[in-house]
């Protein structure tokens, strides 16, 4: 198939699709004699694992690594357990960072003053303790 029939049976752009070929995510594909790339079922495949990975917000370069242990389908797969455990702590760290985030911002979320001169939100940015929270 052509490129444009990979990007619609992935439902992933061809911009995207030759970036992830420069990348080495997507083998390079086989070209024809008019010089047309010629893509594959398994290019389908591969790309909607990679958008899906995506959607959970994996790396490139783990990405990467979860489409070469493929190639292996009778190694341990440790290190795709160890590449899942660490994008779950990060998720986890972020959701971390986005509560505090969410506290800071709630003690800033009102002000009672009607002048930008007077507005209490800007003064407590303004306020080295305020950059604490």
């Amino acid at each position: 198939m052509k490129i444009s029939e990979l990007a619609l049976a992935s439902q992933i752009p061809v911009k995207t699709i030759r970036f992830y070929e420069q990348e080495g995510l997507l083998p390079t594909p086989k070209r024809m004699e008019n010089g047309y790339r010629y893509y594959s079922q398994n290019d389908v495949e591969t790309l909607i694992f990679i958008r899906r990975c995506r959607s959970l917000n994996i790396a490139l370069s783990d990405i990467r690594r979860l489409v070469e242990v493929q190639q292996h389908p009778h190694n341990s797969c440790a290190v795709v357990d160890e590449i899942i455990a660490e994008q779950l702590e990060h998720i986890r760290q972020t959701q971390r960072e986005l509560a505090k985030l969410e506290i800071s911002l709630s003690s800033l979320v009102s002000c009672e003053n009607h002048q930008v001169s007077d507005c209490c939100i800007l003064k407590r940015l303004k306020d080295e303790d305020c950059h604490g929270n």
